[in-house]
Formats: C-alpha cells, structure tokens, sequence
C-alpha cells in the first residue's frame, strides 16, 4: 500500500515535467543537490528512532524489504519521491506564474 501510494504521487506530478516544461528530471543534478540533504538528515533521524524502538512501521502496509538499520525500503523511497513531487509542483508553479518569485532566481 505504502509504495502504490507513493507511485500514485510520481503518477500524478509527472505530467507536469512534459506539460509545463518544468525540468526538474532535466536537471537531474539539480534535483539530486535538493534531495541529498533530505535524505540524509531524515533517514538518519528514522534509524535512530527505530533503534531507540520510538518508531515503527506497520507490517501490512509494507514490502518487507528492509535495509540497513531496519529501515522499510519504503521510507527511503518516501523520503525520495514526496520532495521530487514537491519540486515538481513549485516549478511547475514557477512555469505558471513566474512573477511570483521565492528567492533563489538569478
């Protein structure tokens, strides 16, 4: 369940990259420079609490693939997909309003 909703997210902002040219997939680089640090604080802070047992994951919803840490591959995959949704529908914002400015254009 959790990675069909997950796909249900990539399925639904997808169009936005051919519809309004938004280049986020294009600039891969970009992309990945934006992801890095979500990753990697999150995961870390989701393996701490699993191994303090303050966190856990629900069987039914899940794969049961773990990786290291115990971690559902799962959450890994959440915590990739929600920000690239998330960039996807700025930029696309971007496209539609480009008056509307949040600081890092140049």
């Amino acid at each position: 369940m959790y990675l069909a909703l997950l796909a249900g997210c990539l399925v639904g902002t997808a169009p936005l990259e051919v519809l309004l040219h938004t280049r986020v997939y294009a600039r891969w680089r970009r992309l990945v420079l934006a992801l890095v640090p979500t990753v990697v604080v999150f995961v870390a802070w989701d393996l701490y609490a699993i191994h303090r047992h303050q966190w856990s994951y629900d069987r039914r919803w899940m794969t049961g693939v773990r990786l290291p840490g115990r971690l559902p591959l799962e959450e890994l995959l959440f915590f990739v997909v929600i920000p690239t949704c998330a960039i996807l529908t700025l930029e696309a914002v971007r496209r539609r309003r480009p008056q509307w400015t949040i600081g890092d254009e140049s």
